[in-house]
């Protein structure tokens, strides 16, 4: 997918994992539709919702990762924003209906280049540095030791075997 097409939560997604030096986990909650990290951004840590594509408190951790930052309005309906990441990063530039949009589309073409890789899974996931893998959760299936006895009852008390 095209960075200039990314918004929403797609959006607030690879924004997330460009942001691998102060994100460590990425979770998903109501059904799967917003973002929520876990991390720590100059000593300040963050563990909730992350939707900088809607709110400019999250955003803020790019804009300020901006080292020069230039921007057009040309009043029909686009912003489109230069900015260079670091003090040697070469400027990106994003597009957007606004300057945050623009921004963020940038900071995610720096982080990842002209395209990124197609659809995310909505699951659970750990940062390790620019690769993200999926964190495992329990299942509700019993373990293998685990195994139903038909014959006892319930509450039913057995000692542990001995080997």
């Amino acid at each position: 997918m095209n960075t200039s097409d990314l918004e929403g939560s797609t959006l607030d997604y690879w924004v997330a994992r460009g942001l691998h030096e102060f994100i460590r986990e990425i979770h998903f909650t109501d059904s799967g539709e917003t973002l929520s990290i876990r991390g720590n951004d100059r000593g300040k840590p963050w563990d909730g919702r992350f939707l900088p594509s809607t709110s400019w408190e999250a955003a803020s951790v790019v804009l300020e990762r901006a080292c020069k930052l230039e921007m057009h309005d040309h009043g029909r309906g686009e912003v489109v924003c230069t900015v260079s990441f670091g003090k040697d990063g070469k400027p990106v530039e994003g597009r957007g209906a606004s300057l945050r949009l623009a921004l963020l589309r940038a900071f995610v073409r720096h982080a990842f280049g002209d395209t990124v890789e197609g659809e995310y899974l909505r699951r659970p996931q750990s940062l390790l540095g620019a690769r993200a893998e999926p964190i495992g959760e329990s299942s509700a299936v019993a373990s293998v030791e685990d195994v139903p006895s038909p014959d006892r009852h319930i509450g039913d008390i057995s000692p542990v075997p001995r080997p």
